[in-house]
């Protein structure tokens, strides 16, 4: 698989989606960062499936959506709730 073989592909997947604006490889990667932590790939994953060999380079390339905030805090919260759901306030 080289790069233009990867921008045909796109292409196929945008036509398909009725995507209608020039989209860029380099965009198809941002775009496939984002969509995959936003659905709870770990960030370790990401990096690895996009060929990075640092996390902070995926880091740029990942946009953390509003959605994918939302999640992780109310992930968060039930976890805490489940902790301290036992303990009584007199």
């Amino acid at each position: 698989m080289n790069y233009w073989s990867m921008c045909k592909k796109l292409k196929k997947v945008m036509e398909a989606c009725g995507i209608e604006k020039q989209i860029s490889y380099h965009c198809g990667r941002h775009s496939f960062a984002t969509i995959a932590l936003t659905n709870g790939m770990p960030i370790e994953s990401v990096s690895r499936v996009l060929g990075h060999t640092n996390i902070t380079t995926t880091q740029i390339y990942a946009k953390i959506t509003s959605q994918k905030l939302n999640n992780d805090l109310t992930m968060l919260g039930d976890k805490l709730n489940a902790s301290f759901s036992n303990i009584k306030i007199a």
